[in-house]
């Protein structure tokens, strides 16, 4: 049995959800599997056997009234887009047409004149509106196009009658709304084209951070003469050696192995000052070498980047529904037949009960179909989450899917680790002293600096700094294991030494190495916290939530960090399991969210409602917690990545009151002959663009 393989189309023409439903559902129907459709990046991906025919999903994908085009951003930014030429074209024969209103030229006033100028902007709406309407409803999810179809079939049909019956005598005129059919066709397109246009704004996170990728890269080919050609990123192979001079830009993931530099991680962290790289040291591409010259060899190529991750991520996310989005989805799925029945009913009554003449009658029941819009409810919400989760990955938070977007702006609680969470997680030894003389301090350094090599915790880190230079490397132990929570053991000459929290008191201050169970020394560290941390937290108890401090460390450190800070709880000594019961027992009173570093909390994230890692392990930390603030050292992304979820919650409930609300008023105003179809074409136009533009209005509203 052959493997399927992930195969990623780009389609043109899809403006609103029951676009990509419609495309979803066809593909489905062909068997392929794990079918995604983004009707706002045009990015259509699924997974197919590997002898599917490619021309045959193109030729189907065609028939639903869609392109599909080739993917070259250098060209698709030049010229007009296929919803564009359409517009022109219609508008060509629709302005001479609708002129007839108000010029005072007696040819644009004859019927046969008006039907040869209606004729090809009605074959266009077939073709575009048409094409669409029959395979929408032939998959079982009938679009807007099935109103904009039936409404102006009626108008163009039901004046060529009249030209037909009542040629050459003064009631033809009474007959004629060619301008209506023309008029409605090209409003309908000029919202698609403001559509397609406002919607490009809403993704351009994702086009910013591909633009990092864009580069061409230095790559040595002679090692000795240090020749080198230069090569397109997708080029980049594993081992490639790549020469980077001041003020390029690091092409891909890898270790420095020659030079020294300044690099500028901003796009990364939010951090303008550069970080010192030499050899040894690991860079991420995208970053920019401000000062100096690396050679670097490619580590992580294509997909495996961590700016490739990050990517992959923001798409996914902005693909996300929140719960939100359940309701118009429900409405969006029978509002059409809802719709043409309305329209139907409103015929009905109004030329068999209400006494309207049959041309009036017709024109309200077109007015409508043209004046509905299911299109605002399915932008209503992918917009704002597109936007939001677009800003917040521009200021270096990457928030994994709208649901992740709407749980964190409902959020209560929020319980915080404090080592390299509240506090900075860089320590400084405060005193070492040995308390048995049966080992002396250089054997009991060397013991601990050859444990604390084996964590990845921040305390481990700094221990390793501080003694490095103090210790004898040569020693080496034996049987080395972590005490979940804990500490560290290992053997040395068949002694058994443990470094970590007391194993008599739950309360000594400090850390302590044990020989077979006997204390003999203790290290004490002093963490400081956080720039800006009180400022970030009083602001949270601002906004309604309740804050704990959830710590493994002892009672008085823990103390010692809140002193200031505006926690309404502190819970000291608990190890992983006892983390796990506290933040259960906390969500029983509302959603909790959890902050920690990404990686020894991974179990305490997973089980909040929302996990938020500050770990600077960005590699790391883009696979664990539902939100990655990538900017770790300060606490300020954590306010901003609330203050985006609660605006873009605002937002969609925004964008939903006014597409329910529009309809609702909208459609009773049509059906009791308010409004002609032309304005009720221009009121729907611009109904999504309402929406579209209030969405848009996140990339720059203050938050506050």
């Amino acid at each position: 049995m052959s493997e399927n393989k992930k195969v990623k189309l780009q389609v043109e023409g899809m403006t609103c959800t029951n676009c990509a439903l419609g495309v979803q559902k066809h593909l489905e129907k062909k068997g392929f599997e794990n079918v995604h459709v983004d009707f706002a990046s045009g990015e259509v991906v699924f997974e197919a056997p590997s002898g599917y025919d490619e021309n045959e999903v193109k030729q189907g994908i065609s028939n639903l009234g869609y392109k599909v085009i080739e993917v070259d951003e250098e060209k698709a930014q030049q010229g007009l887009s296929d919803i564009e030429k359409k517009f022109y074209f219609s508008l060509i024969f629709s302005v001479p047409l609708f002129s007839h209103m108000f010029l005072p030229f007696d040819f644009l006033q004859n019927p046969w004149v008006q039907l040869i100028l209606c004729i090809p902007v009605y074959v266009l709406g077939v073709m575009h509106f048409g094409k669409s309407a029959y395979h929408s409803l032939k998959s079982g999810v009938p679009n807007m196009d099935v109103l904009i179809f039936i409404g102006s079939t009626a108008a163009f049909f039901y004046s060529l009658t009249g030209v037909i019956l009542h040629y050459g005598t003064p009631e033809v005129h009474n007959y004629l709304f060619f301008e209506t059919t023309s008029t409605i066709i090209s409003l309908v397109l000029l919202g698609n084209v403001l559509e397609h246009r406002s919607v490009q704004k809403t993704t351009s996170a994702i086009k910013d951070l591909s633009r990092l990728q864009k580069s061409v890269a230095k790559r040595i080919v002679d090692k000795n003469t240090k020749a080198i050609e230069e090569v397109v990123f997708d080029d980049i192979k594993k081992g490639d050696l790549l020469l980077v001079n001041t003020g390029d830009k690091i092409p891909t993931d890898g270790v420095v192995i020659e030079g020294e530099g300044a690099v500028n991680e901003s796009m990364l962290t939010g951090e303008s000052e550069p970080v010192y790289k030499k050899k040894g040291d690991e860079v991420v591409g995208g970053t920019i070498l401000e000062s100096g010259n690396l050679i670097v060899e490619a580590q992580k190529v294509g997909e495996e980047t961590v700016l490739s991750k990050i990517i992959r991520m923001v798409k996914e996310a902005q693909q996300s529904k929140p719960e939100i989005q359940q309701l118009g989805d429900k409405v969006s799925a029978i509002f059409v037949p809802a719709v043409v029945l309305i329209s139907i009913i409103t015929f009905l009554v109004s030329y068999f009960y209400a006494s309207v003449d049959l041309t009036h009658s017709i024109l309200r029941s077109v007015a409508v179909l043209v004046i509905s819009c299911p299109c605002a409810m399915g932008l209503a919400t992918p917009t704002a989450v597109m936007v939001g989760i677009g800003r917040a990955a521009k200021n270096g938070i990457l928030i994994k899917g709208g649901s992740t977007l709407e749980e964190f702006a409902k959020s209560n609680i929020m319980v915080f680790d404090k080592t390299g969470t509240i506090t900075t997680g860089k320590f400084n030894v405060k005193s070492f002293k040995i308390i048995d003389n049966s080992t002396d301090e250089k054997t009991a350094l060397s013991i601990i600096y050859q444990l604390e090599k084996h964590s990845s915790h921040p305390i481990a880190k700094s221990l390793v700094r501080a003694f490095e230079n103090k210790v004898d490397k040569t020693l080496q132990l034996e049987d080395i294991f972590e005490v979940k929570g804990a500490g560290l053991q290992g053997k040395y000459k068949n002694d058994e030494y443990y470094f970590g929290k007391s194993v008599l008191s739950t309360e000594q201050e400090g850390i302590g190495l044990y020989k077979n169970g006997k204390h003999i020394a203790q290290v004490m560290i002093e963490d400081e916290v956080r720039e800006g941390a009180k400022e970030v937290l009083q602001a949270l108890k601002n906004q309604g939530f309740s804050l704990y401090l959830l710590s493994g460390d002892t009672k008085e450190n823990c103390e010692k960090v809140a002193k200031d800070l505006p926690f309404d709880e502190v819970y000291s000594r608990k190890k992983p399991d006892e983390k796990l019961q506290i933040i259960s027992s906390l969500k029983q009173k509302g959603k909790v969210v959890m902050v920690g570093d990404g990686i020894n909390d991974a179990p305490a994230l997973t089980t909040a409602d929302i996990g938020i890692s500050l770990s600077d392990a960005t590699h790391i930390a883009i696979q664990s917690a539902q939100i990655v603030l990538l900017q770790g050292r300060h606490l300020n992304g954590l306010l901003d990545a609330y203050l985006i979820s609660k605006h873009t919650l605002t937002t969609i409930k925004q964008n939903l009151f006014w597409a329910f609300a529009y309809n609702i008023v909208a459609i009773p105003i049509a059906a009791v002959g308010l409004l002609n179809p032309m304005v009720a074409a221009l009121s729907m136009a611009f109904s999504d663009v309402v929406v579209i533009g209030n969405s848009i209005r996140l990339r720059t509203k203050k938050l506050n």
